[in-house]
């Protein structure tokens, strides 16, 4: 038996997930993938839904693997994408389906909570920018659509939160995935119950909020017998880009970041949210972070759009080989990721045209070319975010550091460079999955603090240098 101590950190996205373990190996972070599954939406009973027996399936089999390798961890976290939910009845048996933030269920969703509470004073009073697949829309939905299922609820868990509940029997929200569904208040960081109670969804569902750090308990023993282990469940940030802050290796407290996958999240961390009406002109959010800090950031659409073009037209071709192909080509054609029209067309290559088209530019023929047109796009807008937050936060930024998957796309991080004027550092690429094993690091006393957690991961990984 091997004699480290392992943690496993159980990171998943919309497209995949898998396991990543990891150890301290002369001060620095080792990690080893020990399991990778797919994701992605299904159609089931007219929504668009997660496919919750299967992920839990393959948590438990990646966790099986890491006891077949005789590296045991001594803790497993579990991290996702934000606002999604299930519900549970008296028996903690699920309701319905898990319904999947691109569904359709939210459309006009937004007026109806706005009848009970202007978007103005929901803003001033979460900090949370509007997006329509947020929790409170989706929970309208619910109200408006399916009252037999609220009225049958006891529990509400989010994605991550609902995944420790099987491993561990333990119910609980934590609190940075909580934060991205306009419901929690950034004065109290706990449940907004007035707000929840104004627009009456049953205030029973809404969990005790734990933090970061917190050790939930061991595995079931149903898990147990199923791994072939016993583990603690400790909750690292279980919102993907909370867990991928952690890791942004920056040994100053007004970093500039970008935690670049299906989204690219830019921002920076405040110390107290900022809910002033100019921030939300800016479409800027206040996003619950490691120690009560806030992911003050904006969310811009990101790689989704390559990846659905990849989809359509890229064929075999990876990702380095498209970005490498767009990289050689010269069409000034620019688009707006943040319009609503990219969340899920039909067809992503069809609507970059169409926006080009549409706007009197040049039309991008085949995959290099729509590539470059989304590349030069996404790092036009991380420009126009810079100034946004620098306007608000009075403060001007010496680097951005990149982490995430897209840290690896170089022909944007050079793009990126160039747009803002600003040295541009990339990497960790594994950010989520270092972020979120870094807090149980913590939490089992291998690493200090954030501070440690960062510097550790300044010396572990690779981070690539761009400048103008």
């Amino acid at each position: 038996m091997d004699s480290c101590k392992y943690y496993l950190a159980i990171d998943i996205g919309a497209s995949s997930g898998r396991h990543i373990l990891a150890h301290m190996e002369e001060g620095k972070m080792v990690l080893e993938e020990v399991h990778r599954f797919p994701n992605g939406m299904v159609e089931q009973d007219g929504e668009n839904v997660w496919d919750v027996d299967e992920l839990f399936a393959q948590i438990k089999l990646g966790m099986k693997k890491c006891g077949e390798l005789g590296k045991i961890p001594v803790s497993v976290g579990v991290d996702t994408w934000g606002v999604d939910f299930v519900l549970l009845d008296q028996e903690g048996q699920r309701i319905g389906n898990a319904v999947a933030y691109r569904d359709g269920r939210t459309k006009g969703m937004d007026e109806e909570v706005y009848k009970i509470i202007s978007e103005d004073e929901l803003y001033a009073r979460t900090g949370i920018q509007k997006a329509i697949f947020n929790t409170i829309y989706q929970l309208m939905a619910l109200k408006v659509k399916r009252p037999e299922q609220l009225a049958k609820a006891k529990t509400m868990l989010l994605m991550p939160d609902y995944f420790h509940y099987m491993l561990s029997g333990v119910a609980a929200t934590e609190y940075t995935e909580a934060t991205t569904g306009q419901l929690v208040s950034p004065k109290t960081k706990d449940w907004d119950r007035e707000l929840i109670g104004k627009l009456g969804y049953p205030e029973q569902i809404f969990q005790k909020m734990v933090t970061p750090g917190t050790v939930l308990g061991e595995l079931t023993p149903q898990v147990q017998e199923e791994v072939g282990y016993n583990c603690k469940v400790v909750e690292p940030a279980t919102h993907d880009t909370g867990s991928a802050v952690i890791a942004v290796p920056t040994d100053s407290d007004d970093a500039l970041y970008i935690s670049s996958g299906t989204w690219s999240l830019m921002g920076t961390e405040l110390r107290e949210a900022n809910c002033s009406s100019e921030s939300k002109r800016n479409n800027l959010t206040n996003e619950g972070g490691y120690d009560y800090r806030f992911r003050f950031l904006k969310n811009i659409m990101g790689l989704w759009m390559i990846q659905s073009v990849k989809k359509e037209i890229g064929g075999e071709l990876g990702f380095g080989e498209i970005c490498e192909m767009a990289s050689k080509c010269a069409i000034p054609s620019i688009v707006d990721c943040n319009d609503d029209r990219f969340l899920a067309p039909a067809n992503m290559t069809k609507e970059v045209q169409a926006a080009c088209r549409e706007s009197g530019q040049q039309v991008p023929e085949g995959l290099a070319e729509v590539a470059s047109v989304i590349y030069n796009s996404l790092a036009q807008c991380y420009a126009k975010t810079i100034k946004q937050i620098e306007g608000i936060t009075g403060k001007k930024y010496d680097k951005i550091h990149i982490v995430g998957g897209g840290a690896n796309a170089d022909y944007l991080n050079r793009l990126t460079a160039q747009a803002t004027g600003i040295p541009v550092y990339a990497g960790p690429t594994e950010a989520t999955a270092i972020g979120n094993i870094a807090a149980q690091m913590i939490t089992a006393g291998e690493l200090a603090n954030l501070k440690a957690a960062r510097a550790c991961v300044f010396a572990s990984f690779p981070i690539n240098h761009y400048e103008l």
